[in-house]
């Protein structure tokens, strides 16, 4: 860049600027714009017409999977990815299992209020978006639960021997996703969406279409251990959950960098946390998506036991 490129730009580098600044002093204040969200219109309904796309660049699948834990207790909320999600033992899910195994109907109900949640993500492109038509022809990335998933394995490995499987992440025999959602008891509802029959994505060439492949974002960071906490740090965090250790305060004039700060606790003992967890255990609020199958989840782990 030339010095005159330079003065040329000093505004707008100066709202980029701005806007970097705020990301940093709220981290958690603005939204991901790499995400794709809908939106229910006056009506309570939501529509929308979108296409999965097919592996990035270098990547094995269209999709990465996450499990994750969300649950109130009387020391405030647990919310953080799992460790299973890299098929390492995680710290709630040995309490799950400790809970399941008692044999006492009112500990499997407690195991079932925080259990595992799955969340995929996939890059999208969006063809309909009519609140947001600023949106289609743009790529991002999608979050979803099991119930769109369950729609995308029913393409793959259809019921019925007249039903032709169907790779709804090609380019070129995929299929368009029509989402569409109601409110259903107070939540959104997924069960109408569908899937139309198979395309090439908005009819593009193929030069368009590497255009759009080229710009997928990678899914490897959502399952970087980088994303996930150590052992320890997620037992420290579900004993302050479950009202066993208080946080300590943080200086921030001497620690600047750090967010949260936990006077160490020693390891739990599984019998006692259990009765503690009986005790202090509160009301989770209902997820909006039916995510794992409990009593076979919890079988497993019985098994395991």
């Amino acid at each position: 860049m030339s010095f005159a490129d330079l003065k040329k730009s000093s505004g707008s580098a100066f709202d980029r600027l701005t806007k970097e600044i705020e990301k940093l002093q709220n981290p958690s204040g603005g939204a991901d714009e790499r995400f794709w969200k809908p939106e229910l219109d006056k009506s309570s309904n939501g529509y929308a017409v979108i296409r999965f796309l097919p592996e990035p660049n270098g990547e094995d699948l269209p999709w990465a999977q996450v499990w994750s834990h969300a649950f109130q207790g009387t020391g405030g909320w647990y919310i953080e990815n799992s460790l299973t999600t890299l098929n390492k033992k995680d710290p709630v899910g040995e309490l799950n299992r400790t809970l399941w195994n008692s044999g006492i109907d009112s500990d499997k109900e407690v195991a079932r209020k925080q259990k595992r949640k799955l969340s995929y993500y996939s890059n999208i492109y969006v063809i309909k978006d009519p609140l947001h038509p600023e949106n289609e022809g743009k790529i991002f990335l999608f979050k979803y639960g099991k119930k769109i998933w369950d729609k995308i394995a029913e393409k793959s490995q259809p019921q019925f021997e007249d039903e032709q499987p169907i790779n709804v992440f090609d380019f070129w025999k995929g299929a368009d996703f029509k989402l569409k959602i109601v409110k259903k008891d107070g939540y959104w509802n997924y069960d109408k969406s569908e899937f139309s029959s198979p395309s090439v994505l908005n009819d593009l060439s193929d030069e368009e279409l590497e255009s759009i492949w080229k710009k997928e974002y990678s899914l490897k960071e959502f399952t970087d251990e980088s994303n996930f906490k150590t052992y320890e740090q997620l037992q420290e965090r579900l004993n302050i959950v479950l009202g066993k250790s208080q946080a300590r305060r943080v200086d921030r004039e001497t620690q600047e960098d750090e967010e949260y700060s936990y006077e160490p606790q020693p390891q739990s003992d599984w019998a006692e946390e259990v009765n503690n967890f009986r005790e202090t255990q509160a009301t989770v609020s209902r997820e909006v998506e039916e995510d794992d199958d409990n009593l076979s989840y919890f079988a497993r782990l019985a098994e395991e036991d």
